[in-house]
């Protein structure tokens, strides 16, 4: 009997340890109590009821990524193409996630191919290819809208690979290539261009520059000619200066002398006979000029007399 006793209490022991539940970080479980709804443990240990309590439901809350298999749909101009989304979602409600909907990825996908399909059908091949941003947009606005009474928060939606059809795909191919063809060669058109321009303007810069170093070097030399005469004007100036001022000096020491010498004959008080003798003196630089007549006064003739008889009479006496 106590061995049973035992027993009861060893197993009452281990159901009471089973039902002790620690809830992980990051996740939320969903208990029913006899079937219903009871309540959504977050972190932390807790405790189930024996034979009453189960957990229905574990839910990550945790951002998950879904990336989903391509889907076909149809633009506006009639090109098939295959299109596969990367959806990235986050549980916001766990009691609405376990049992707003059944299967809730599987929805969300349903819904994303049905909206692709309806965005997609409204644009044409090239707008479908340059439009990725607006097409994210408007999935991830319309997806996060239905999946919110489901527990769900979209937070983005993105368009991995668009697949056009192969024909079309070589037909983009060429044309890319002819435009990169085309590109190429108007790139180069302008590089010639722009190279032969460069090279007029520098030829054009080049003739400016070497006129104006001519024109330049004709102003130095017709300043350096200038100078040069103004120079020799001024040297020739100066040089007549100083021999007009030597001429001058000259003919005032000449007076001076003159002058001089009148003011020792006047000072010696000079008897008539030696002013005559200084006439006489004085007459031959009078002759000795380029006049072809001569006025010789009469008291200078009488003088002339008297010195030509005084020769005769010396030269008699001498003869005797």
């Amino acid at each position: 009997m106590e061995y049973i006793i035992l027993g009861i209490i060893l197993f009452a022991i281990i159901v009471i340890v089973s039902r002790i539940k620690i809830v992980p970080q990051a996740q939320v479980y969903i208990v029913e109590r006899l079937g219903t709804f009871y309540a959504q443990w977050t972190t932390g240990p807790h405790f189930l009821v024996p034979f009453l309590d189960r957990i229905s439901k574990k839910v990550s809350i945790k951002d998950q990524i879904v990336d989903f298999k391509p889907q076909s749909v149809i633009t506006k101009d009639n090109v098939s193409m295959q299109i596969d989304t990367v959806v990235f979602f986050q549980v916001t409600d766990a009691k609405q996630y376990a049992y707003g909907v059944e299967r809730p990825l599987s929805a969300i996908e349903n819904l994303c191919a049905t909206t692709l399909r309806n965005i997609i059908g409204d644009m044409v091949l090239d707008e479908t290819l340059t439009s990725r941003d607006r097409i994210n947009k408007q999935i991830t606005a319309i997806l996060d809208e239905a999946t919110d009474r489901w527990g769900i928060k979209v937070s983005r939606v993105e368009l991995k690979n668009i697949l056009p059809p192969r024909e079309i795909q070589d037909s983009m191919e060429k044309q890319m290539k002819a435009e990169r063809e085309s590109r190429e060669k108007i790139l180069l058109a302008e590089g010639e261009k722009k190279s032969k321009i460069l090279v007029a303007q520098g030829e054009k810069e080049s003739q400016i520059l070497r006129a104006e170093a001519a024109k330049e070097a004709e102003i130095l030399k017709a300043q350096a000619e200038k100078e040069a005469m103004i120079l020799r004007a001024n040297a020739v100036k100066e040089k007549k200066i100083l021999e007009s001022e030597g001429d001058a000096m000259a003919i005032a020491n000449v007076q001076n002398a003159k002058a001089e010498s009148l003011e020792r004959l006047n000072a010696a008080n000079p008897t008539e006979r030696v002013l005559k003798y200084k006439a006489i003196e004085s007459f031959p630089r009078v002759a000795d000029g380029k006049a072809t007549k001569i006025i010789i006064p009469s008291e200078i003739q009488g003088i002339a007399g008297l010195a030509a008889g005084i020769k005769d009479v010396v030269t008699d006496n001498q003869a005797e």
